[in-house]
């Protein structure tokens, strides 16, 4: 456990950016599996807007999402 002030108070914080963290990858691999399963373009694109603002709060990195957008054009095809 955290001893001093500033480290509890980091505790606290990173404690929050991990549940927003798991919820924005939650909601990026559904849209993600769905993209694949309808390969619709309407899906396709939410997905990758997802992973774009994703990567814009590092909580993937950059290349990754370029990765998964990559993937997802594929389908288009």
């Amino acid at each position: 456990m955290p001893v001093t002030k500033t480290a509890k108070r980091a505790l606290r914080g990173s404690k929050r950016k991990e549940i927003v963290n798991k919820i924005i990858l939650s909601k990026l691999e559904i849209a993600i599996k769905l993209a694949k399963k309808t390969k619709n373009s309407k899906n396709i694109s939410s997905a990758s807007a997802l992973a774009d603002r994703a990567s814009k709060t590092a909580t993937i990195h950059k290349n990754k999402a370029g990765r998964i957008k990559s993937q997802l054009s594929k389908l288009l095809k």
